[in-house]
């Protein structure tokens, strides 16, 4: 899914994030995580950025006053392994 949204509008990736689940928006924002820290810092990364803010505001929204803690648990589930 995250392919799908590399080359799209910030309107279009935001609405794509209200119709995601708990799971593709905690998977997503792991990913770009990885992204930012993968990325040399010579490469532009405002784009990548950008997105994590998007991310984070659209988490928050989701769970009102818990700031980013449903993800972090999520993060911390020993249930949660992902092919990658």
């Amino acid at each position: 899914m995250v392919t799908n949204l590399a080359a799209v509008s910030e309107r279009e990736f935001a609405s794509a994030l209200e119709a995601m689940t708990d799971d593709e928006l905690f998977e997503l924002m792991a990913d770009l995580e990885k992204r930012s820290e993968a990325l040399n810092r010579a490469s532009p990364t405002d784009e990548v950025f950008a997105k994590i803010a998007l991310t984070e505001s659209a988490i928050e929204r989701r769970f009102p006053g818990q700031m980013l803690l449903p993800y972090k648990e999520w993060k911390d589930r020993p249930d949660r392994l992902t092919l990658q």
